[in-house]
């Protein structure tokens, strides 16, 4: 299947179009307009009951997700809204604008990232999880590389205690916009498939070549199922 690219950049710094947004109050009316998109998109969900059973039943959650595919959930993700999920967002101007959006998702941010103010944003996260059973984590947000799970999604997992859940979401058509992940945008009438993978655990001690065989090994697994998923709607080297 050949990408269909809209004539769209998204590589450049939104600081202008994050502050203008905030202070004109634009964001409530971008994000009714966004919902009623999604109205458009078929949403099939895999494995859903099980997560939900398994959060239910007084287990925790860090569900990871590609950069590339978030803005494919927006249709979907407050089915989770009853536990409360919490989200790393950066401690960047841009990240006050996706904060809000988060919170519209019924998410709830908590500021840094891996390029600013991460350590803080890390530890907060960890404290959280000991209150709530489900976070958010962006793998190689927020500037990527593409495709590379970052050390931050093992360091919490490992300092919480609690397992990893791949999330995989493929889609039937979509546009590709310009920028550093190919972030992918469900054109309308088209099929989101979100599926969710079984709870990996990782060890709260392990030295140094450890961690990063954890990395890798997650990194490689969610990589291979990913590109599998999208291999069934005919996409090829999206990530």
């Amino acid at each position: 299947m050949e990408a269909t690219r809209p004539q769209l950049n998204r590589s450049g710094s939104l600081k202008g179009l994050s502050g203008y947004a905030l202070r004109h109050h634009l964001l409530g009316i971008a994000y009714a307009i966004a919902r009623l998109y999604f109205l458009t998109i078929r949403i099939e969900s895999v494995n859903e009951e099980a997560l939900v059973k398994y959060l239910k039943g007084g287990n925790k959650a860090i569900a990871a997700i590609w950069h590339q595919r978030i803005i494919a959930s927006v249709g979907y993700a407050d089915r989770f809204a009853q536990f409360e999920p919490s989200v790393m967002i950066s401690a960047s101007r841009d990240g006050d604008l996706i904060a809000d959006v988060y919170r519209r998702m019924r998410f709830r941010p908590v500021r840094g990232s891996s390029t600013l103010h991460g350590k803080e944003a890390l530890t907060a996260m960890v404290e959280d999880l000991r209150d709530h059973a489900f976070a958010v984590h962006v793998l190689d947000g927020p500037k990527g590389p593409r495709g590379v799970v970052k050390p931050g999604l093992i360091a919490l997992a490992r300092k919480s205690g609690v397992p990893v859940v791949p999330v995989y979401i493929s889609m039937s058509r979509a546009w590709i916009l310009k920028s550093w992940d190919r972030c992918l945008v469900p054109r309308p009438f088209s099929k989101v498939v979100i599926r969710w993978d079984a709870p990996r655990a990782v060890a709260p001690e392990m030295d140094e070549r450890t961690f990063e065989e954890v990395r890798r090994g997650i990194e490689a697994h969610m990589l291979e199922n990913q590109r599998a998923d999208d291999r069934r709607f005919g996409w090829t080297d999206l990530i």
